[in-house]
């Protein structure tokens, strides 16, 4: 019996699967093998964005509840018969991320945002999110 590591690790895991969905059509409702037989759908579309967790790192139930809400349309639109897709989008945490820079700058710099001007502190979060 194989041992479950403590820690989820991402890399061994993700790359692979994301292909996987790709070439399988999974991003494209056209091209999906449950909703296309044969050729082009003609079924009414219903998609959304998913995005991803925030580049703080930082989940809470606020996620949980977005993606189980989320899930939930696109299963119903589905059992309507729609074709649908549930894509991944872009980062939504731009104040989580900003409150997480001004602390950190607050503590480390004693400065804040103010202090630093616009440019500056946009050229912080830019650090802190690569």
């Amino acid at each position: 019996m194989r041992e479950l590591p403590k820690a989820y690790e991402a890399k061994e895991h993700e790359d692979k699967i994301y292909a996987l969905w790709e070439e399988r059509g999974f991003f494209n409702p056209d091209r999906h093998p449950e909703l296309v037989s044969g050729s082009r759908s003609k079924k009414e579309s219903f998609s959304i964005a998913m995005p991803p967790p925030n580049v703080t790192g930082q989940l809470h139930m606020g996620h949980a509840v977005m993606l189980a809400l989320e899930d939930i349309m696109i299963r119903f639109e589905r059992m309507r018969g729609k074709k649908t897709l549930w894509i991944p989008g872009l980062d939504h945490a731009a104040i989580a991320t900003q409150n997480v820079v001004e602390r950190k700058l607050k503590k480390e710099q004693r400065l804040s945002r103010h202090d630093l001007g616009r440019e500056k502190f946009l050229e912080e979060i830019e650090k802190f999110v690569e």
